[in-house]
């Protein structure tokens, strides 16, 4: 079985955020953070989620996809000073 991630199917499906949370009854907030892997949903939003896009749970990657090294640096502004990220 082939694995999707969220952000895939949202790129598939041509759907919005608001699109996924009004057919997952998710907040828009939670749908944006889970799509740009952010949240991990539980199992509870993932079956949402997996609703949404008219898939099984099962045929979706899950997870943070992330570099938390990356959101670190950006939220301390230490991407401009240390010459390595976002030069």
């Amino acid at each position: 079985m082939a694995f999707k991630t969220v952000d895939l199917l949202f790129e598939e499906a041509g759907f919005t955020i608001e699109d996924v949370a009004e057919r997952s009854t998710l907040l828009p907030e939670r749908v944006e953070a889970i799509a740009l892997g952010r949240w991990t949903p539980s199992p509870t939003e993932r079956k949402q989620i997996a609703q949404a896009f008219k898939v099984e749970v099962d045929s979706i990657s899950w997870g943070h996809t992330m570099d938390p090294r990356n959101v670190r640096y950006r939220q301390k502004g230490l991407y401009k000073q240390s010459g390595h990220l976002g030069d």
